[in-house]
């Protein structure tokens, strides 16, 4: 493994009696792409939120670039972390450029800078750049889904994270956005830590996965070493869930017709 950029060490998080996070410890290497999974309530988006300082642990500590979140202030870590959503909350009184350009605004830089990111996003996103001009309620929800993770970007961040990034799309729009996205991963040298309730997407966009379960990790590693080494039966069942699906899938194609 490389440069560790975000480290969780015995995080814990409680709400009430309830326990989301149990004293869990994680690593991702710089330009890692890491799928956290598991059931409703595992853990995934609290342990998400850490990373961010969205939630604050009642117990160990989370590290993002070397540095204490306890210690950093919230504006500082939100320009070196882009977050991109399900319900993706653009601002429907400000065009797609505005939206996209939020953040670069609060950071001070000036209008030729800004007009020049807008338009490098939009390309990067695969939008042409006369959608700039356009309110988000004339997009499709691929397209404002695409500006979600262009205004994630906008302020050159090293790392993303991503909840249920995908969830709300058609499934040839998911496919299309996941695969466009994991090319940006790559391409921009992007840490990226995503949270998807998608086996099959998990397996197909992530390096790593990362199985929770009543707020622990039970398994941790790349999903083909998972599925040959595992005797957890919760992880088994998951890694096994888009083989099952594709044989599924098989078996109802190959059908002769009545």
């Amino acid at each position: 493994m490389g440069e560790a950029v975000i480290e969780l060490a015995g995080v814990e998080k409680r709400y009430g009696g309830a326990t989301a996070l149990a004293g869990v410890s994680l690593t991702v290497a710089r330009s890692e792409f890491v799928a956290l999974v598991g059931g409703s309530g595992s853990g995934k988006t609290t342990l998400l939120k850490t990373i961010n300082g969205l939630v604050r642990p009642d117990a160990g500590a989370v590290m993002v670039q070397g540095e204490d979140l306890a210690t950093v202030q919230p504006f500082r870590l939100r320009r070196r972390i882009g977050y991109v959503f399900q319900e993706i909350g653009l601002f429907p009184h400000l065009s797609v450029a505005e939206n996209i350009a939020i953040t670069p605004k609060l950071l001070g830089w000036d209008r030729t800078r800004i007009a020049a990111s807008v338009a490098t996003l939009l390309d990067l996103v695969a939008l042409p750049s006369e959608m700039g001009a356009r309110a988000p309620a004339a997009l499709s929800g691929g397209q404002r889904q695409r500006v979600g993770v262009a205004r994630a970007l906008a302020a050159e961040p090293a790392i993303v994270l991503m909840d249920e990034p995908f969830g709300a799309l058609d499934p040839l729009t998911r496919d299309a956005l996941g695969s466009d996205y994991r090319a940006l991963h790559e391409r921009l040298g992007l840490t990226t830590v995503m949270v998807t309730h998608d086996m099959a997407e998990a397996v197909l966009l992530a390096d790593r996965v990362v199985v929770l379960k009543d707020g622990q990790v039970l398994a941790d590693g790349r999903p083909a070493e998972l599925l040959a080494q595992t005797t957890d039966p919760d992880v088994r069942a998951l890694l096994e869930a888009p083989r099952r699906q594709a044989e599924r899938l098989r078996a109802r194609l190959s059908e002769a017709p009545a």
